[in-house]
């Protein structure tokens, strides 16, 4: 089954899609149209080299198609699929130059966003079975956030909030500036929010268990347990007790990641997902026939 997925918009596609073929093309692909008769025509197939999960082919079919209003596509794999090395994800047909002048555009959305939902991929994996849910960060590429955490949802992890705007994150800093506030810096800053944000879910970063404990108390919706070792976030989960969920950050990699769900935490956030996520080998080949 594939992973529940908000597909990007139109909208959203062709506003990346342009941009990128500007930056790449310039006032022109002068190789392209220096050596490539106009009517020629091609045909090509972009396969994964090696396996992975499927994201960004809206992206790179849009590429082709806004070089060459000629160009026809038929694709084979949709995105949130895993796919082994060798599997064709689609072919595309039409004016040799367009293929020509598009493929690196067209290349960099699919390697680059199919390397996040991959690794996202990995993540659920590694937790499954425990409870914990994974989720990305807003640690991702200037201008690609919307592109990046759609790839995520594609690999089946889930979003965290989008940006500064859905949702109330009271971190350390916040509370720095509030340390003279009574009972507490955490108390107070919770309080804020509520009045002023009432409809949005609240959640407060905790880096010791008396901070969760005062979060708890004064009815956070969530506690980010930043950078807490295994006992001390067993023991946040306990001082939770199912009055605030509680999500585990930092030091999250493929190797600690089952140990930090096991401790009962409800939600894992991993930065890496999309600041560190590698691009996969995903290449295009012109066919003969």
């Amino acid at each position: 089954m594939l992973p529940q997925m908000i597909p990007l918009s139109d909208e959203i596609v062709l506003q990346h899609v342009r941009a990128a073929l500007a930056e790449d093309v310039g006032v022109g692909d002068v190789t392209t149209l220096a050596t490539v008769p106009a009517n020629a025509t091609a045909r090509a197939a972009m396969a994964a080299r090696e396996e992975l999960v499927v994201c960004g082919l809206q992206l790179a079919e849009a590429a082709f198609q806004q070089t060459s209003s000629e160009t026809e596509i038929h694709s084979t794999v949709k995105d949130g699929v895993r796919i082994s090395s060798g599997t064709t994800l689609f072919e595309v047909s039409g004016p040799a130059r367009g293929l020509l002048t598009a493929e690196r555009v067209a290349l960099n959305f699919v390697q680059r966003l199919s390397g996040v939902a991959t690794l996202a991929a990995r993540f659920v994996e590694v937790v499954a079975g425990t409870g914990a849910t994974i989720l990305d960060t807003r640690k991702t590429t200037p201008g690609w956030r919307e592109l990046e955490k759609y790839a995520v949802r594609c690999g089946g992890a889930q979003n965290h909030r989008f940006g500064l705007w859905d949702m109330v994150l009271i971190k350390d800093n916040h509370l720095a500036a509030l340390r003279e506030a009574a009972p507490n810096a955490i108390a107070a800053a919770v309080q804020r929010a509520r009045q002023q944000y009432p409809s949005l879910k609240v959640e407060v970063e905790a880096d010791t268990l008396q901070q969760v404990e005062q979060a708890v108390a004064a009815r956070a919706d969530i506690v980010l347990l930043d950078n807490m070792n295994l006992d001390q976030l067993r023991e946040a989960v306990r001082i939770a007790g199912g009055r605030a969920k509680t999500e585990a950050s930092g030091g999250v990699n493929l190797q600690t990641a089952r140990a930090i769900a096991e401790t009962g935490v409800d939600y894992i956030s991993v930065g890496s997902i999309t600041h560190s996520a590698r691009a996969v080998d995903i290449g295009l080949d012109f066919l003969n026939a």
